[in-house]
């Protein structure tokens, strides 16, 4: 079944949601234990948290509240911020039980693929992504705000056969917008991807998690998971309907 992942975007220690990966658009949620409390009394197993601070500018001040998410008792995927192998270490010896490597894995592939080897499902990467040019999908750094050199297929022949978790795939342009995941898009990276695919950005309705519970890439595999953002907390969907919807790629 295709997991539910509620999340949950830090900013100088509050909740946040942004609006295209822009900084200076943002909506504050207020305190994220609670908000996180809120997602796993719903039902969810899982909680997404992306420390945005630490993904602009390598900061750890958000750390903390990571790790209690953690220890509330849901599988805690997190990411931003995330260089060093000390960073991986101190999260998962934490509780954290996937961290996602993002502008590191784009910057130093031999070293995040390392990472992968050593680690297994407990470290996934993070692409995120804008439309090149010529369509097609070009990963980003930083928070979002730079552009990488490489492409998506020239990115993971670089990372190797390191048995990664998952590769979270984040559409910049339709996170925060309400306005509908980028299926083609999905469905593209879904079959360049070698590692299980998880889809981010957009969800606005049940309909649209519906959509990618049903999604079938050309080779017949389906998403691993989708993470619902701010969707959830503006209550355009509760978390008995978004659980609901994804059951239906069981």
């Amino acid at each position: 079944m295709m997991e539910l992942l509620p999340a949950i975007d830090l900013i100088d220690g509050r909740a946040v949601r942004l609006l295209r990966g822009d900084f200076d658009e943002r909506s504050d949620y207020g305190d994220p234990l609670r908000l996180a409390q809120e997602f796993l009394d719903g039902g969810a197993n899982w909680l997404h948290v992306v420390d945005l601070d630490g993904a602009k500018s390598g900061s750890a001040d958000n750390r903390p509240i990571v790790l209690a998410m953690a220890a509330l008792g849901a599988a805690v995927e997190t990411g931003g911020g995330i260089r060093t192998t000390t960073d991986v270490e101190e999260l998962l010896d934490a509780g954290v039980h996937r961290v996602v490597l993002g502008t590191a894995a784009l910057e130093d592939p031999a070293w995040a693929g390392a990472m992968g080897r050593r680690f297994g499902e407990q470290v996934a990467i993070g692409l995120d992504y804008r439309r090149g040019t010529d369509g097609r999908p070009v990963p980003a750094t930083k928070g979002w705000l730079d552009a990488s050199a490489l492409s998506v297929e020239a990115w993971f022949d670089a990372l190797g056969d390191a048995p990664f978790g998952a590769v979270v795939v984040t559409a910049i342009d339709r996170d925060g917008t309400l306005g509908g995941p980028d299926l083609e898009g999905l469905t593209e990276l879904l079959d360049l991807s070698p590692w299980p695919v998880i889809a981010s950005g957009g969800v606005g309705s049940a309909g649209d998690l519906s959509a990618l519970a049903q999604m079938v890439g050309s080779t017949g595999r389906r998403l691993a998971g989708a993470i619902v953002g701010k969707a959830l907390v503006d209550g355009r969907v509760s978390m008995e309907e978004a659980v609901a919807a994804c059951a239906l790629s069981a």
